[in-house]
């Protein structure tokens, strides 16, 4: 992630022309780590969402509203009494550091003016909203830290508020070639490296940039550079740094096929071999960046249960499995007890009573075996207890051969409930896989008064040729695509030996153009395991040759010549219908 100083620094820009000469008018507290501040300014209402989570911190403007608890936090609280209808006079970054001060100015109880300092850090698991008076003592914060909990600095009510400069490093808006030469071959690490640790603001995406624009090797360190590789480094990191004090940002999005990879508030080189995307705002970027990222964070969390059921059933199996095929192995040489016990009958009538083996011509392949004999056994006995261990693992090969292909089912159902599981879009879609879940048996079913509604539709593609193209989010799914939705002369695409989504193009008795195969292909290539390979083989066939057996595991199907293709998986060309 590049949330780094020259993010904070175009958001500061931002919120500088947006917020400034604004009014507070509401104050509100969403959850136990974030607030949202309605501004009114000349130029209309604008909402400013601040999170201090540990998992995601973010500070960006928005359009969109969210609900308060009942009762209001004693942050927020604090906040109302103090800034309620205050002015924003200033927002500014110290140095280029991950934090954004918010100067307000508000009249206290006595009417006279007053000035506060709201400070947000975006520092990773350290994010913090700070609550400071205009003599830089900490009035409170969103999260208290005590000494126990850090040796470095405290954030509590009472304590002054200051930076921690704990690497030591420098601003880069404010060196020289000397003390960067000197900075960098203070640092044994590589030069890429060796500059997001020396200087505030710089991300490893920014560092490697640097390196990519002087045309050197990140992994080399400083002391390998000439004085002229030194020289060139430098101008092309003040040249770099020339766009942040210049405050000419290009807000941009770098996506691998349709994943977002990163972002940056300036153009990154190096990522030449990605799709940049660009936004004329930063909250813009941030907002569309972390929408998909809250999204299946939250979905992730949702799905943590069923996930835990899919794995445990999962580890179950695989071990039932191996421990099947060993008691398989075991059964290899079962055609050997037969044998021996047909050679005793053959050969046993001249053997001592006391003989311990028996070496004789084994006549299916013509050499000398020997077997071993129980003493206290008559040669008729001794070959009817081969007869019945031949007997008994021939039962046992016979039996473990059906188990095996069972277990082998029910390993690659769970696999396809947890691929269903990683592609799943909003809690509807955890509901139909419970629901799933619930009728194979592997979660117990809750009797209630209140009945579930299951509302989650398949996915929706429109070819390039404008063919429909429909993706099953899981095995219920799947079935309802393949077996009532689709018609007989549709075509029906799957990932080969991977669990994955069925894919229904609606052909309506046309003929699908080439290009319409091959982008079904990609997308039942995404929705499987094999997402993100390069060459995924897919078979696809006319629907009306696929079918289930009965009593089939939902999602299961059989067919026969088939169709393949091999393809990549990138379907950020495909459109999709909401």
């Amino acid at each position: 992630m590049a949330f780094d100083g020259i993010t904070i620094a175009a958001l500061v820009k931002e919120l500088d022309e947006n917020l400034t000469d604004g009014r507070i008018a509401k104050i509100a507290q969403p959850e136990s780590d974030e607030l949202l501040l309605t501004v009114k300014t000349p130029a209309g209402q604008r909402r400013l969402y601040i999170s201090a989570s540990a998992s995601l911190p973010l500070i960006y403007l928005t359009a969109e509203n969210k609900p308060s608890p009942m009762t209001a936090p004693g942050f927020c609280m604090l906040l109302r009494k103090h800034i309620g209808g205050g002015r924003i006079t200033a927002i500014s970054q110290p140095k280029l550091e991950r934090i954004i001060h918010i100067d307000i100015e508000h009249l206290d109880e006595l009417g006279d003016l007053c000035k506060k300092t709201l400070i947000v850090e975006i520092m990773g698991k350290h994010s913090n909203i700070i609550f400071c008076d205009d003599k830089g003592m900490i009035i409170d914060s969103i999260k208290h830290v005590s000494a126990q909990m850090s040796s470095v600095r405290e954030v509590l009510p009472g304590r002054r508020y200051f930076i921690p400069d704990t690497m030591e490093k420098q601003d880069p808006l404010d060196t020289d070639k000397t003390s960067f030469a000197s900075l960098l071959k203070s640092r044994p690490a590589p030069i890429g490296k060796a500059l997001y640790l020396c200087f505030t603001g710089i991300s490893p995406v920014a560092a490697e940039e640097v390196c990519h624009l002087a045309g050197l090797d990140s992994s080399m360190t400083a002391r390998d550079l000439s004085d002229d590789m030194m020289t060139h480094l430098y101008r092309q990191f003040s040249y770099y740094f020339e766009q942040v004090q210049n405050k000419t940002f290009a807000p941009a999005i770098y996506y691998s096929g349709s994943d977002p990879k990163d972002f940056s508030a300036l153009p990154l080189s190096h990522y030449g071999a990605y799709r940049r995307q660009e936004y004329s705002s930063v909250s813009e970027l941030l907002g569309t960046f972390y929408a998909a990222k809250n999204t299946m964070t939250r979905i992730r969390q949702k799905s943590a249960d069923l996930r835990h059921v899919v794995q445990t059933a999962l580890e179950r199996s695989r071990k039932k499995y191996d421990l099947q095929q060993r008691q398989l192995r075991d059964t290899e040489n079962r055609d050997k007890f037969k044998v021996y016990g047909e050679l005793i009958n053959t050969y046993g009538y001249h053997l001592p009573e006391d003989a311990s083996e028996l070496t004789a011509l084994n006549y299916y392949t013509n050499e000398d075996v020997t077997i071993p004999l129980d003493k206290n056994l008559t040669p008729q006995e001794n070959a009817q207890k081969y007869f019945n261990k031949y007997n008994k693992q021939k039962r046992t090969f016979e039996a473990l051969s059906g188990l095996i292909k069972d277990t082998a089912d029910d390993i690659s159902y769970l696999e396809s409930i947890s691929n269903s599981l990683d592609i799943a879009q909003n809690e509807d879609d955890l509901l139909q896989i419970k629901e799933e879940l619930t009728q194979s048996g592997y979660i117990r079913r809750k009797y209630t008064k209140k009945k579930i509604r299951l509302t989650s539709r398949p996915l929706h593609y429109i070819s390039s040729d404008g063919f429909h193209m429909y993706v099953g989010k899981n095995n219920l799914q799947n079935d309802e695509l393949t077996f009532h939705f689709a018609d007989g002369n549709d075509w029906w695409f799957h990932a080969k030996g991977s669990p994955g989504s069925h894919v229904i193009v609606k052909s309506g008795g046309n003929e699908l153009p080439d290009t319409t195969f091959e982008e079904a292909g990609r997308l039942a290539a995404y929705y499987s395991k094999s997402r993100g390979s390069d060459k995924v083989e897919i078979d696809y066939i006319e629907k009306k040759h696929v079918k289930k057996p009965n009593g089939a595991k939902p999602g299961f199907v059989i067919y026969y010549t088939n169709y393949s293709l091999v393809i990549d998986s990138d379907i950020s060309a495909i459109e999709e219908v909401d």
